[in-house]
């Protein structure tokens, strides 16, 4: 199984072709309110556009209304979106009839029937992220081998240093990284991001 690579917190051409040139197989664009690395549909879209259609564009939001959602994936051409907060089953299928869904749980969400249900659904692919995403913690992967979802990405403080340590306990359809790969916020780091995606590939 080779494992893909999303490489998030995109807020420019220059760094969404960096990414895609180290050979990630997805760009996430935040449009999260609050969000230091939040990027506008008209960016987004210009940087999803320089990449081109082989690169998977994943539009981030965070408890936002259905409407926007839906409109600013549309504006910015995403090809997919990834939904984090305390969002129900109906408001997860909404989406899913017009985007491929990744829905982003936290550790203690994976005891959580109404959480869980929403995973079963067409066009949509659990996340396991941190509780604090961004924050470049990483979770306690021993501790939650058993729970975790067959077919589900990973996310939560991963890097060059730990993310083959990451998928060969988890064993993760993809992982997801931002803060680790960053010069600073919103700002990639050309040799980090080569090197995760590296060492995401190797593992």
């Amino acid at each position: 199984m080779t494992v893909r690579v999303k490489v998030c917190g995109t807020t420019s051409v220059h760094d969404a072709l960096l990414s895609a040139g180290a050979g990630a197989d997805a760009l996430g664009f935040i449009f999260a309110p609050g969000s230091k690395r939040r990027v506008t549909p008209e960016v987004a879209r210009e940087a999803g556009l320089a990449v081109g259609p082989v690169v998977a564009r994943v539009g981030v939001f965070l408890n936002q209304g259905l409407d926007e959602v839906l409109r600013t994936a549309e504006a910015a051409r995403m090809s997919a979106v990834q939904l984090h907060g305390d969002l129900s089953s109906l408001y997860v299928r909404e989406v899913a009839r017009y985007h491929p869904v990744l829905r982003v749980l936290r550790p203690a969400d994976l005891g959580r029937e109404d959480m869980l249900e929403g995973l079963s659904l067409p066009g949509v692919t659990p996340m396991l992220d941190a509780p604090e995403p961004g924050s470049g913690q990483p979770l306690d992967w021993a501790a939650l081998r058993d729970l975790f979802p067959a077919g589900a990405w990973l996310a939560g403080g991963l890097g060059p240093a730990n993310v083959a340590e990451a998928v060969r306990v988890l064993r993760p359809a993809g992982v997801d990284a931002v803060s680790r790969l960053e010069a600073r916020a919103g700002v990639k780091d050309p040799e980090q991001v080569r090197a995760f995606v590296q060492a995401a590939r190797r593992a």
